[in-house]
């Protein structure tokens, strides 16, 4: 199967590709594998591209969700769309026979899955937040195309369609709001389309802000990638070890760009805290390490101070996130925003995207930089004017980081 052109048949020509999808051998597996697995990733990934390094803003005003932040959420929410896909069709395999249809586990996946189409493709969209609106329009497809399958694929009587519809949807909105609900936890609070690019597999869209260049050759690679990690993964939930399945959910979320699911160790990562920023000294420092649903981190920061002046270092290394982290190095965002406030910048530089962000009076400066190995470091000051806090960054080896390697997995 094309996914590209099944993509394209199902949002276009519905009631022929339907029966199609009906008649295709398929399972559980394979349905995750060669469709939900790459599909459901557009809007996880474009998210964090648009919240996290885009922004959002409107009449002077502008928010950004930390980088740190925006992956966590990001993939939480990617996995948890998985895992709601699942449930909702369990659900609808059993409503079928009270609308006259037939039970089947696989076909009732086959209507979610392919039904939601509109609105996995539609997460394009999220590269530019003030276009995410238009989303709702994308939702109201995917009814349509939800409307359409259940007689086609769960074979219940066409009348009785609409209200088979409407109890599912009915059902998938309370699970998208607790879906919601646990992702607004991790990011910490409740445009003009330029068209695609002839040649290299991109497209470019042009916001008021900057421009978002994305190489869809590098989501190819990436796919494929994932496709090998769900193999490993499903190995190992054959073989019975818990914890080798867990794990496997870091290394398909470090597969989105290749990057290992392994963090490099948090003690080679407070090796390169620097004794001092600039003028400022070290005064404290902190580690943390840990693994959660199969996806470890590690993070060495330190605070620095010199007069009434106050820096924070921080370098993050999320593993399995390490592959949504490093996904900058195939998105080239670009930002250049002044208010009589502050300036704002995101640009590449030597394969690495940064972020500058300065108030013009010195009070507070950000300056952080995401590595091509997917490593985050972020300098922050209080006092400390734009030009002062590049400069103490510059005391942070990030060739080094960017040269470590993370270990094996066991």
């Amino acid at each position: 199967m094309n996914l590209i052109e099944r993509a394209k048949a199902i949002l276009l020509k519905p009631a022929e590709t339907w029966p199609v999808i009906d008649a295709e051998p398929a399972s559980v597996a394979s349905i995750y594998k060669d469709w939900l697995i790459i599909l459901a990733a557009i809007p996880a990934v474009c998210g964090f591209i648009g919240m996290s390094l885009v922004g959002v803003g409107a009449f002077g005003f502008g928010y950004r969700v930390p980088i740190v932040g925006g992956l966590v959420a990001a993939v939480f929410g990617y996995v948890l769309s998985l895992v709601i896909v699942f449930v909702m069709a369990l659900i609808v395999d059993a409503l079928a026979p009270s609308f006259g249809g037939t039970k089947s586990q696989v076909g009732a996946l086959k209507v979610m899955a392919y039904g939601m189409t509109a609105v996995y493709v539609a997460g394009l969209l999220k590269l530019v937040p003030a276009l995410g609106l238009l989303g709702i329009i994308a939702a109201c497809y995917s009814i349509y195309l939800i409307y359409l399958g259940l007689p086609a694929v769960m074979k219940c009587p066409q009348d009785k369609a609409v209200g088979y519809t409407a109890v599912v949807i009915l059902i998938g909105v309370v699970a998208m709001i607790v879906v919601g609900a646990i992702s607004a936890m991790f990011i910490g609070f409740g445009g003009l389309v330029a068209g695609s690019r002839a040649g290299g597999g991109s497209f470019s869209i042009k916001t008021p802000d900057g421009e978002v260049n994305v190489d869809t050759s590098a989501m190819a690679a990436a796919a494929q990638r994932m496709d090998a990690a769900r193999e490993r993964m499903e190995a190992a939930q054959k073989s019975g070890d818990p914890a080798s399945a867990a794990a496997g959910l870091g290394d398909m979320m470090g597969a989105l760009t290749g990057t290992g699911g392994t963090p490099i160790p948090v003690a080679d990562l407070k090796a390169q805290l620097p004794d001092t920023l600039g003028a400022l000294k070290r005064e404290s420092f902190e580690t943390s390490g840990g693994s959660a649903m199969g996806i470890s981190s590690s993070v060495a920061k330190a605070s620095y101070a010199g007069g009434d002046q106050h820096a924070q270092l921080t370098i993050s290394d999320l593993g399995g996130l390490g592959g949504l982290a490093s996904v900058a190095t195939w998105a080239n965002v670009t930002v250049d925003k002044e208010t009589p406030d502050g300036i704002e910048k995101t640009y590449k530089d030597s394969g690495r995207t940064i972020h500058e962000e300065y108030r013009k009076d010195g009070s507070h400066s950000e300056y952080t930089v995401i590595l091509k190995n997917g490593v985050i470091v972020e300098t922050s000051g209080d006092k400390v004017d734009g030009a002062t806090l590049k400069s103490m960054a510059s005391a942070v080896n990030l060739d080094a980081i960017e040269g470590m390697k993370r270990p094996a997995k066991s």
